[in-house]
């Protein structure tokens, strides 16, 4: 522990007394810091303080998989790469590699390997060469690991450590207040060495839980963490975090030692030399996410799910009632936090997060709609028994085709008011690939693999996509140039820092407005989008521009008289409207 302030053991030693009472914490405490810091190397003196220079306005994010793009004669990441040099380099800053590592299903987060790069994409050396240009994200998938990873066979034959790895219970326990995001049954009966066990599987059979109660295990994380930050990570996001911890007779969700692991993490990163942003991924309602921000020493960042199915709703209903009534009531972020902001990602649209938002209602005509645009509804279980929506699966290009009356003629006008809406909004926008270049849905990847989720994971032929983007007039090309044109205003303005200031406007249900001032107050915007169907006017006087100040709507480079007039939105129109150029 010599390497590490007073100040960082004491704060360390706090925490695995929460987690880990039984244990020496003074042994554990140099086990991990051995772990995070290895062949001699220290810590920060002090640790780095909370504040909002992690990130600026210059901050996109890309999220993809490493095998979206392929071509059967180059590595994919070597593709990934050059489709990122080619057509974004200079607009996103950051990528979101989603699990690279080798696995067995759940297109990468059943994990065998934690330590290798699975070589059907490539090596270490290709992670390098795209962290060395981009700001790289990856995923720690540490609740469950592959039922065919080493870790689970030398579970099954009863070797040490792996003989303490993984979570059991018994057929006979009070499962019923558990938490499920699907609806497969919770555990999996195994012969082990020790003899008949059943081991905790939260997603699937092949998606086995670890079992964090044992210290070994987050030990062992804590070694993996290093090896990301050792390749060029930045981003580090904790997958289905809020799982990680189970106590029988409870919901084994967001229990308190779950929140102490994230605070252990932060700890480390608030130490380390390289400046890491830790994200949290927990799918659920709108106030248990928020939890993951702590007292500004639990995550950095965490995603806006409540984000992608309001907007979802604003775009099929023609009213951002419900869009303006979350947005009002969502706190800024505390200092040194950010909102992931979000429509669409490998994943489906979470509608967890709109419970108690959306009512039943609501929540069937969203059903149906996406169902009419040919997408897919995934199912959870209830404690007690019955199922309900999780996830609606469908692409978002698809899922902007019409309303809930049906399709029609804006779709891509509809599409880009949702992702412009994504780019102002407080905090760091991301942007699935497959909404970069406007993919529609991909049935035949899911009577493949009979999994919904992959009506939303196209593997494009490089080829054939490139061929697509070399015709200015493809749907692909057309949604890519609009996107980085709006994208590349976007990152021009001090307004859209992600900490930037933000204010809801009350300007009437068919407009989802909100007023930026950046950090320095020089700039305002003021980012309004329409979200109907229908050509609306809205006063000039409704948004308080300030006289004696040149008023210009970056997106459209129309000027705006500040004294009088009214300002027309076209169907689907977005103005950013600034006192700066």
């Amino acid at each position: 522990m010599q390497r590490t302030s007073t100040k960082f053991q004491a704060r360390l030693g706090a925490l695995l007394e929460q987690i880990y009472p039984g244990e020496d914490r003074e042994r554990l405490a140099g086990e991990i810091v051995e772990a995070f810091w290895p062949d001699g190397r220290k810590a920060r003196s002090r640790a780095r303080k909370p504040s909002n220079n992690l990130w600026d306005e210059s901050d996109t994010l890309v999220i993809t998989y490493g095998n979206s793009i392929v071509d059967g004669a180059h590595k994919p990441l070597d593709l990934l790469r050059h489709f990122l040099e080619e057509n974004v380099s200079g607009v996103i800053s950051g990528v979101h590699i989603l699990p690279f590592f080798p696995f067995t299903s759940d297109d990468g987060f059943a994990v065998t390997d934690y330590r290798a790069v699975n070589s059907n994409l490539g090596s270490w050396s290709d992670i390098n060469r795209i962290a060395d240009e981009f700001r790289l994200m990856s995923d720690l998938v540490l609740n469950h690991v592959s039922s065919f990873s080493t870790w689970f066979q030398e579970y099954r034959q009863g070797h040490a450590p792996f003989d303490r790895f993984f979570f059991e219970a018994s057929p006979d326990d009070d499962l019923s207040d558990v938490v499920r995001p699907r609806t497969s049954p919770l555990l999996r009966e195994v012969d082990t060495a020790m003899g008949t066990r059943y081991v905790w599987c939260t997603f699937s059979h092949d998606q086995v839980d670890l079992d964090f109660t044992n210290p070994e295990v987050l030990l062992e994380f804590i070694r993996i963490m290093r090896l990301h930050v050792d390749n060029g990570v930045r981003i580090l996001r904790l997958d289905a975090v809020a799982f990680i911890w189970k106590e029988l007779g409870t919901s084994c969700v967001h229990l308190p030692q779950t929140h102490a692991i994230v605070r252990l993490m932060r700890l480390l990163f608030d130490y380390a030399s390289e400046p890491v942003v830790l994200l949290t991924e927990t799918n659920v309602p709108n106030a248990e996410n928020l939890s993951y921000f702590g007292a500004m020493n639990e995550a950095h960042s965490i995603y806006n799910f409540s984000l992608p199915p309001l907007i979802l709703h604003a775009m099929m209903n023609g009213t951002a009632r419900e869009l303006n009534r979350w947005q009002m009531a969502m706190p800024p972020a505390q200092l040194g936090c950010a909102y992931l902001n979000f429509t669409a990602s490998h994943d489906g649209i979470g509608m967890r997060p709109v419970e108690g938002l959306l009512s039943q209602e609501e929540t069937d005509a969203l059903v149906d709609a996406v169902r009419d645009f040919g997408g897919l509804v995934s199912m959870r279980s209830l404690p007690g028994g019955g199922e309900k929506p999780y996830e609606l699966n469908i692409t978002w290009f698809d899922a902007m085709a019409g309303t809930v009356s049906g399709p029609d003629q804006w779709q891509l006008e509809r599409f880009l008011c949702s992702q412009t809406i994504v780019m102002a909004l407080e905090g760091l926008p991301a942007f699935y690939i497959h909404s970069l270049i406007g993919t529609p849905n991909d049935h035949e990847g899911v009577e493949k693999t009979g999994i919904n989720r992959a009506i939303n994971r196209h593997r494009w032929d490089y080829d054939t996509l490139r061929g697509y983007l070399a015709d200015p007039e493809s749907i692909h090309a057309r949604v890519l140039a609009e996107m980085k044109r709006r994208i590349s205003i976007r990152i021009r303005q001090k307004g859209f820092h992600p900490n930037a200031t933000q204010f809801t406007l009350h300007l009437g249900d068919q407009y989802f407005g909100f007023w930026r001032q950046s950090l320095d107050r020089a700039q305002s915007i003021f980012a309004i989008h329409n979200v109907t169907n229908e050509e609306v006017v809205l006063p000039v006087g409704a948004i308080n521009l300030i006289g004696g100040e040149t008023w210009v709507d970056l997106l459209s480079d129309e000027p705006i008289d500040a004294g009088r007039g009214k300002i027309t939105f076209a169907p689907y129109q977005c103005r950013w409207i600034t006192n700066v150029t």
